[in-house]
């Protein structure tokens, strides 16, 4: 979702589907876990691991609430005040700073992309936010850099893919957590 703050600021924010795609399979991954240590009696109690999915929730939908903000002066990836500093840090690069950007490649053949400062330093464009193009386009426009080929890591229908075996993932949840409730 993106939003305009004023003439010269735009925030983007993690794309919805990505959001949701990766929440719910967490849940899909995880609730069926604490219904299946009692059935099965195992060494660790499933209240620990209520704990343990809670704080994991919380950990998740801290990384997720990454916002990129873009305005005169420069970029910015923040999160919320609730989010910790050690957990998930943020960075800014002012426009004057950015000398390049630079592709790599990722271990699993996709591509990525560096904002390169003056300093050699390197920032990874954020590449899940929604209206990605958007934000391509005014880097471009800020930096005079040519940004045609950019595009995004993952295209949604990746993510409508996943979201969909995650949800029939829950169903296959529901039946496991109906079946291990019957047994106590």
């Amino acid at each position: 979702m993106t939003a305009l703050v004023n003439n010269s600021t735009s925030i983007f924010r993690l794309s919805p589907l990505i959001r949701i795609t990766l929440l719910s399979l967490y849940i899909a991954l995880t609730i069926p876990l604490p219904f299946l240590a009692k059935v099965t009696a195992a060494p660790v109690p499933p209240v620990w691991l209520w704990i343990g999915i809670s704080i994991g929730l919380i950990a998740l939908y801290a990384a997720l609430s990454e916002r990129v903000i873009l305005d005169d002066q420069g970029i910015q990836v923040t999160y919320p005040l609730w989010v910790p500093k050690w957990f998930r840090r943020g960075w800014s690069l002012s426009w004057s700073e950015v000398k390049e950007l630079k592709p790599r490649t990722t271990g699993q053949g996709g591509l990525v992309y560096y904002f390169l400062s003056q300093e050699g330093k390197a920032y990874l464009l954020p590449m899940r936010v929604a209206g990605f193009a958007k934000l391509v386009r005014e880097v471009q426009v800020k930096t005079e850099i040519d940004t045609t080929d950019v595009i995004p890591l993952s295209q949604p229908w990746m993510y409508l893919i996943l979201l969909g075996f995650t949800l029939l993932l829950l169903l296959v949840d529901a039946w496991t957590v109906t079946t291990a409730i019957a047994f106590n």
